[in-house]
């Protein structure tokens, strides 16, 4: 091993201001005991940033931090990780869509506590995950249908992985990270991300098939946690790992996050097996 350390930038989504709340637990606990330094910047309508928040401003936003780092601080792709949490890990799947689909590919994608579209846990969403706000529409689908048509912003982050498999041309690190009590999102919208980004590419469409499928590449470490591991050509790996706890927020200063941007870098052995 050279004595010398390489520096490995984490370019990190998120919503809120960057030195709000618990994210500089987050940034002090990536970086403490690690070579990774953290790029962040408040979106448009976030923090002290002007402007109105939108799908495609805070993409251009998250695009030119990229561009930033890439040419401005001449930092190879290779060795960026794209972090998001929350919201940040719609704006990172966007942006992460946006460079694929132009061959250039990142060491990993992390994303913390996502969800497949805001409609779509919009309607399944819960009020400290006790009280649900759109129950009584999902009883009405015409009606739930017409909600839906409102969401100016889409945000379907499900499509957008499955576009990025099958735009991988070399090396692909996609890790999704949960806990089993997120109040705020339910763990079972990674299970949709993670159904998304594999489904095209191993060719299952119906439901009980494919969970049979996920269950054979499934490690269970107890009733609240599971890692799962796919792994296909041309050296593409995507993992959905579920923690008993951690919440919305605080699972950013967990183990598991830095394990992931660790695995990204193939620095934790053979751990991906």
């Amino acid at each position: 091993m050279a004595s010398q350390r390489i520096s490995h930038p984490l370019i990190h989504g998120n919503a809120g201001h960057i030195a709000q709340a618990i994210r500089p637990m987050s940034y002090h606990a990536l970086t403490d005991t690690s070579s990774y330094h953290v790029v962040a910047i408040d979106y448009r309508g976030f923090g002290h940033s002007s402007g109105s928040p939108s799908e495609n401003g805070l993409i251009e936003d998250a695009s030119a931090l990229v561009e930033w780092a890439t040419k401005v601080a001449g930092i190879p792709s290779s060795r960026i990780v794209l972090l998001g949490q929350s919201l940040g890990t719609a704006v990172v799947s966007g942006v992460a869509e946006k460079y694929y689909s132009k061959n250039t590919e990142f060491a990993g994608i992390v994303l913390v506590a996502g969800f497949s579209d805001l409609a779509t846990m919009l309607s399944e969403y819960r009020i400290v995950g006790v009280v649900p706000v759109l129950a009584p529409f999902r009883y009405v689908p015409w009606l739930l249908k017409l909600l839906h048509r409102f969401v100016v912003d889409k945000w379907n982050s499900a499509d957008r992985l499955g576009k990025i498999v099958d735009k991988t041309q070399t090396r692909l690190r996609l890790s999704l990270v949960h806990a089993k009590n997120d109040k705020d999102i339910p763990c079972t919208e990674d299970d949709k991300l993670f159904k998304a980004a594999v489904c095209a590419a191993v060719g299952i469409t119906d439901d009980d098939e494919f969970l049979k499928w996920k269950e054979e590449r499934t490690v269970r470490k107890s009733e609240d946690a599971f890692v799962t591991t796919w792994k296909s050509t041309p050296n593409i790996i995507v993992r959905q790992e579920m923690f008993p706890y951690g919440g919305h927020n605080n699972i950013m200063g967990y183990a598991p996050v830095s394990l992931a941007i660790m695995r990204s870098f193939d620095l934790y052995g053979t751990a991906y097996a």
